[in-house]
């Protein structure tokens, strides 16, 4: 049985080329659970307006249940001739309670306000779903925070050296990148949880139908305030892209240190045989692929908003079938993330690294100057002087080919009178991290402070991730 849900002024069905390029249910299919919700919600509102009775609203409830649950255990399928999954269900519909009944389902709706109702619930949900899965790396990265709070490690700027820093706080930096992305699912989130039922097409309904009682009914904190917004806006699928996008790039430029870490220029990381692979033909090679592969799923996930922000730009406001090109972008970010994420995880999860390596790499390349120049400054010079003083330090060491502590006491005077025998109590490691101590800074004592918060802000997260608005 084939159910198309126009028709009646043609004469004939579509080409096999035409239905081919309209066909959507090969991808729209994972709304089924959804729009047999928001069924269920719309057959309500039905029975309260006097469009169906009592035992026809059990009627149709039950049937309803009766094909979710075929849906969820695979025994009702759809077509490619059913066109899309509000025609696939219809016809479901149907086939289970018969047309007398379930064709009265369709009154006072239309694909327009059903898709757009349908994939906020969708995405709504897998946001948490995805929320959940940044919460467990962002678990993994502060394990080894805090395993490395201690362990000095040279800052990069420009990827030269720059400062010594506490390698807990250099891995704690990405906790708080994919923090943010939670935080914008949170904040997205408010504006998406307004239902669009009772839009209609474009102009709503003259049914009486009450689409305040729908959205309760499915999760929703309100209904949307105007019916020709609420079936053409997706500006909740373009800002839902741009933060799987962003997600993505967090977990590319995690991805990249990770690349930089293992390699054998660094050799700060050794990846566990679990997440790595190797070569056809050099045996000695162990690849960080799970890294090199979040980088290039940035790329797909930063191309799907690229995709609907053009596809939105030219389109009058109503429903447009161009719209239909905003789900399997959606649908594969989705799918992208739980591809990545979990291996993400993992990786970071069983990194090994080499503390007395960085250690000794920490004070490489002058990274101690800047001691230098604030402790001058604690001497009551300016600190335009106090950094051409450091400066002249870096040039004397590196023509004598040596590094600023190997400077002499003579050395020190003979650059700048405030550059006492003291000056060597800043110029280690140590002592560098340990003055870095404000509430953001890299001191160890510090650094344990920020994880304890930071890990108190991920159970936060882990409890808005867990309860998903729409029951399906």
């Amino acid at each position: 049985m084939t159910t198309r849900l126009w028709g009646g002024r043609f004469e004939s069905g579509p080409s096999d080329a035409m239905a081919a390029l309209s066909a959507s249910v090969h991808f729209d299919w994972v709304l089924a659970p959804y729009d047999i919700a928001q069924s269920k919600a719309h057959a309500k509102v039905l029975a309260s307006a006097g469009l169906l009775d009592a035992d026809e609203l059990t009627t149709m409830l039950n049937g309803l249940d009766a094909l979710r649950d075929k849906v969820l255990d695979g025994s009702f399928e759809a077509k490619f001739e059913d066109e899309d999954v509000h025609t696939a269900l219809e016809r479901g519909l149907l086939e289970t309670i018969g047309a007398e009944v379930g064709g009265k389902l369709r009154a006072g709706r239309s694909r327009n306000d059903q898709v757009a109702t349908d994939l906020r619930m969708f995405l709504r949900n897998s946001a948490r779903d995805i929320a959940a899965l940044v919460t467990d790396l962002q678990l993994a990265l502060a394990d080894q925070a805090a395993a490395h709070v201690n362990s000095a490690a040279p800052g990069f700027t420009h990827l030269q050296h720059a400062q010594p820093v506490s390698f807990g706080h250099e891995l704690a930096k990405h906790i708080h990148a994919l923090g943010r992305d939670i935080d914008r699912f949170r904040d997205w989130d408010k504006r998406a949880a307004k239902s669009p039922m009772g839009s209609g097409a474009l102009a709503g309904s003259s049914l009486k139908l009450d689409p305040v009682a729908v959205a309760n009914d499915l999760g929703f904190d309100g209904v949307v305030e105007n019916s020709i917004d609420g079936v053409s806006d997706r500006d909740f699928v373009a800002e839902f892209l741009f933060t799987t996008a962003m997600i993505g790039i967090h977990l590319s430029r995690l991805g990249e240190e990770v690349c930089l870490w293992s390699s054998r220029e660094f050799a700060w990381a050794t990846l566990d045989d679990a997440w790595s692979t190797g070569s056809s033909i050099m045996p000695q090679k162990k690849n960080p692929d799970v890294a090199e592969l979040a980088r290039g799923k940035a790329g797909r996930l930063v191309g799907h908003v690229t995709s609907i922000l053009v596809t939105l730009k030219g389109l009058p406001f109503a429903y447009n079938r161009d719209l239909q090109e905003d789900k399997e972008s959606s649908i594969d970010a989705i799918n992208t993330l739980h591809l990545v994420l979990p291996a993400m995880t993992g990786m970071i999860a069983t990194l090994k690294f080499d503390t007395e390596r960085m250690a000794a790499s920490a004070p490489e390349g002058f990274a101690l100057a800047t001691e230098i120049a604030e402790w001058v400054v604690q001497q009551g010079v300016p600190f335009r002087e106090a950094h051409e003083i450091a400066g002249a330090c870096v040039r004397k060491a590196e023509q004598l080919g040596t590094d600023l502590n190997g400077l002499s006491d003579a050395d020190f005077a003979e650059i700048h009178p405030a550059l006492t025998p003291a000056v060597r109590e800043a110029l280690t490691v140590e002592a560098a991290l340990n003055s870095r101590s404000t509430v953001n800074g890299t001191a160890p004592s510090s650094v344990q402070l920020q994880l304890d918060a930071a890990r108190t802000t991920i159970a936060h997260l882990q409890s808005w991730s867990q309860v998903q608005p729409h029951a399906i």
